[in-house]
């Protein structure tokens, strides 16, 4: 099995059992993200401890990637500081898009089984949906009202 195809594996598998799904009660912050091109909808909810994201949980629906995505970020960003968050979003964000490898990316940083999300750079479209749960969490960090919605960049 070459690299891609345990990559593959790794989104379906997210995608058929999302990690995370659900909401929390009580919850600190939530958000609703929202992707028009494709129709991803997404509710993430939060739990903090101080600086800490505690907690993370998702519900919606969307394409494979997008659920996968979401999945993946909720394990990946569990027990992490705000500032920790806002670095390995920005490492996906350059993983989503082409801008870096994953193997360059490796080195900066553990990116674990985000990783696997390195194939969408080859469909740029695909890229809103990959990132969307992204923009949604960092709406609910920042207790932001108005839904989050990808970014036409």
């Amino acid at each position: 099995m070459d690299l891609k195809d345990l990559y593959r594996e790794v989104i379906l598998d997210h995608n058929r059992s999302p990690r995370n799904f659900g909401t929390l009660e009580p919850a600190d912050a939530e958000a609703h993200g929202h992707n028009p091109l494709c129709g991803d909808k997404l509710h993430l909810t939060v739990r903090m401890d101080g600086e800490r994201l505690a907690d993370v949980r998702f519900q919606g629906q969307g394409c494979a990637i997008s659920v996968a995505s979401a999945s993946l970020m909720s394990e990946a960003v569990r027990g992490k500081s705000r500032a920790e968050v806002t670095s390995l979003y920005e490492q996906v964000h350059a993983l989503l898009t082409g801008r870096q490898s994953a193997d360059a990316l490796a080195g900066a940083a553990s990116l674990g089984k985000l990783v696997a999300l390195a194939g969408v750079a080859e469909f740029p479209v695909r890229v809103k949906c990959a990132s969307l749960c992204w923009h949604t969490l960092e709406a609910a960090l920042a207790k932001t009202r108005a839904p989050a919605t990808v970014s036409t960049e």
